[in-house]
């Protein structure tokens, strides 16, 4: 009789093992799942606020064509991106769409009437506070992501997250890409 008692010990302190895992994993899931949301909140945001950038620059800059095109065309890629909901295919577009952005800015130096236009000077700052907030919110996406990834590699939970469903994270990184955003443009007058 005490075998069976020792067994069911064992099955009792197995299930709430497993329990435990569980809903931490689901937990962090959901952490990880509410800090891409607001990536998601502030790209949405980054992407209405370029089409009245352009707007603006286009009176002034009407020739630059080129640059207000790869301007539009990054951003149309970053809106198809964040449709796809994949972490890294957004931040691949992102670090796109930042690199052009830069060389929108770039040319405002060209152009003082743009650069002292009030309605550019309030759209230039309105997406640096929204690059701000997005940069917060990919490391508070990551961390989330770092945290989940090594709580379902940890063990026991590596033993159960895969037969649960707890697949890993992709964390939101430029890749590639983190050089031509974090590279600042270059400003030729000739």
């Amino acid at each position: 009789m005490s075998a069976f008692w020792i067994l069911l010990i064992v099955i009792a302190v197995l299930a709430f093992v497993l329990i435990g895992i569980y809903n931490r994993l689901v937990a962090l899931r959901q952490r990880t799942n509410q800090a891409f949301g607001d990536i998601d909140v502030q790209l949405k945001q980054r992407h209405d606020l370029v089409p009245n950038l352009v707007e603006t620059v286009k009176g002034y800059a009407a020739h630059e064509k080129g640059t207000l095109e790869a301007v539009i065309q990054a951003r149309n890629s970053a809106v198809s991106a964040e449709k796809s909901g994949d972490p890294k295919a957004m931040a691949q577009a992102e670090g796109v769409l930042g690199a052009a952005l830069g060389r929108l800015f770039a040319l405002s130096e060209a152009y003082p009437d743009l650069k002292a236009n009030t309605n550019f000077q309030q759209l230039q700052t309105e997406l640096s506070d929204l690059e701000d907030k997005i940069s917060a919110a990919r490391r508070f996406f990551n961390n989330a992501v770092q945290e989940y990834n090594t709580s379902r590699e940890q063990f026991p939970a590596v033993v159960f997250a895969g037969m649960l469903g707890f697949g890993p994270r992709e964390f939101f990184d430029l890749g590639e890409d983190r050089a031509a955003a974090e590279t600042a443009p270059k400003v030729s007058f000739s």
